[in-house]
This record gives C-alpha cells, structure tokens and sequence, in this order.
C-alpha cells in the first residue's frame, strides 16, 4: 500500500443545545415560575499523534469527522447533556493546518493531543430571563453552531538520519543493507515513489525518494519529497560513484535543498556516502574523494566526513553503520 501523506478533511465540533421554556408545577399552582435549564455545550474535536504511518490511508473514503451535539436543556433547571467529544488520530510527523484560521498544529510525539475546534456553548433556559419585571419569561435561545474547518493533513516523517541523493543513487538498496528493510530496488530512476523506512540498533532511517533539478520550485514531486528531510537529525548524503560528474550530483541536491523553504536543510549535520565503490578501481575513487575533500576545504568544511561504501562489501557497511551512529549519539 502506498504511503498517503497529504490530505484534506472536514471536521465540525458539535453544536450547542437549545434553552427550553418550562414551569414548575406546584400543587395548588399551575405555573409556579420559569425552570427551563440551558443546553448541553456541544463537543470539542481534537487531534492526536499515533505511531501509525499508514494511518492517513484510512481516511480516504471517510473524510468528514463531527462531534456530538449537545442535549436541550431539561424542566427543573437542569442543563442538558453535552455532545461527545470526537478525537482524529493522525500520524506521529503531521503538521495539520486549519484552512479557516491558518492555524497550524504539529504532532511531534505519540499520544500528544491539541484541541482544534470548540464546540458550540449551550443555550439558555427561560429561568436565566427571570427577573422583578419579567417573572414569567417565555424567552429562551438556540444553542450555538460549533466550529467547523477544513483541515490540510501533511506528514513529515520524523526519522533520525535521512538518506538523500538523486535518483539512482543506491539509496533504498542501501537503506536495505543496513537495516534489512525491504524497499522496492530497480535499476531505473524514481523506483522508490515513498519514503523507506528501517531501523538501525535504536535509530529510524528513512530512505528518501530521489531529488531532481527543480526540486527545491516544486518540480516532479520535490515539495513530496523535501518535506520528509526537515526533521531528520543527520542527512546521508549518497553519490553513485557510477556517475560520470559526482561532484556536480552532490551539488545539484545541495542546490535543491537551499530552495526549499528557509534554506534550513543546509544547516544540517551532513555525510557524504560514495555509493557502488565496486563499479570503480581504487585508484579512481581515491581521485573522486580528493576531489569533494579539496571543495569541502574550499567551503570551510575541513572535518566533512567520507565514506566509501558497496553493498557488495561488509566491512565498508560496518564502517558506515558505526559512522551513522556515532553522528547521531
């Protein structure tokens, strides 16, 4: 099933009961004064984080969400029942925007909740109207419309280390070898049309669909894929040594990353990952690391890290393993 990761819904709090008009009957008094109580107050809608990445998919079919409305008031002063409140499970990594108020909530951890929309207040029984010149009021008044909005869902993965290339960079077929996660592998462009997730010793790696030229404006599906990067700790940066111009791969994605949004994906702790060393000779992927290494130096960046890896090779996917855990520790 493919991963959802944007939607829209509609949701509605629920509405306030109306005030009644009612008497209290005494013996001997047909109308011994106003005892009409007020309506229940209609219920909230909340939002709330769940460990569910697939959670989004359920809501395909079913986007209208409403909470109870609440119970007309009762005789004998009583306030009636209010509505039920209803609660939208999202994933863990939605960023929901309230269409109506521009309001927007982030879900950032599993059980956290945040009220979005308040339902409608009760409304009041004749009693309230009762006063030195108004003793028998007929007055009452309808509870009132719960809030309703237009929700945009949008889920950021939330991973410890993103691994981030162009396409057919040996991401998702590395993403495998450390994790034993299962991503689709071809040898074509955009196999990979989802992030992959996998989890190495305590960390969650995502593996990130390939970025083009244009990315960073919106072009292919770059906002899709972008977002997922912005609340990873560390960007694995993978370069196919199969290329013919790495250098310039490398700086098409860093390109991309400084379109998108405030340029704040730059600022992220980086590792370079030159990626299918077993299609090269040693003598040539010693002159492709010389190379980054000289352009690293030249940008300030003297402590850049490195790495060689091949699927094909197991101490290099050790060194990798160890590498990315150390960065994250």
């Amino acid at each position: 099933m493919a991963l959802i990761d944007e939607i829209t819904l509609q949701a509605s709090a629920g509405k306030g009961g109306d005030g009644v008009v009612r008497w209290l009957h005494v013996k001997g008094i047909e109308f011994a004064g106003p005892s009409g109580g007020n309506g229940g107050d209609g219920g909230d809608v909340y939002i709330r984080g769940v460990r569910d990445l697939n959670l989004l998919s359920r809501y395909r079919s079913e986007k209208k969400f409403a909470a109870g409305n609440g119970n007309p008031g009762e005789g004998l002063r009583k306030t009636g029942a209010g509505g039920d409140d209803f609660t939208i499970d999202l994933p863990v990594g939605s960023v929901v925007r309230n269409k109506s108020t521009g309001e927007v909530f982030e879900l950032t951890e599993n059980g956290q909740t945040f009220l979005l929309l308040k339902g409608g207040r009760g409304g009041a029984g004749n009693a309230v109207f009762k006063s030195s010149t108004n003793r028998s009021p007929e007055q009452f008044t309808p509870g009132a419309r719960g809030e309703e909005a237009e929700l945009f869902v949008e889920l950021r993965l939330i991973a410890n280390a993103g691994l981030i290339g162009l396409p057919n960079a040996g991401k998702t077929s590395l993403l495998n070898a450390l994790t034993r996660a299962e991503g689709k592998v071809a040898s074509y462009a955009f196999t990979t049309l989802d992030p992959n997730l996998g989890a190495l010793y305590e960390f969650v790696l995502a593996d990130i669909p390939g970025l083009i030229e244009g990315a960073g404006e919106g072009k292919g599906l770059g906002f899709k894929f972008l977002r997922h990067i912005a609340r990873t700790n560390l960007l694995v940066h993978c370069v196919s040594l199969e290329s013919e111009v790495p250098l310039q791969d490398y700086q098409t994605v860093r390109n991309e990353l400084q379109q998108f949004e405030d340029g704040s994906l730059l600022k992220k702790q980086e590792m370079l990952v030159l990626t299918k060393s077993d299609s090269r000779d040693s003598e040539y992927i010693k002159q492709i690391s010389s190379l980054f290494a000289e352009a690293f130096k030249k940008e300030g960046k003297k402590n850049q890290e490195i790495l060689v890896v091949s699927i094909l090779d197991e101490p290099s996917l050790k060194k990798l393993s160890d590498a990315i855990s150390k960065a994250l520790r």
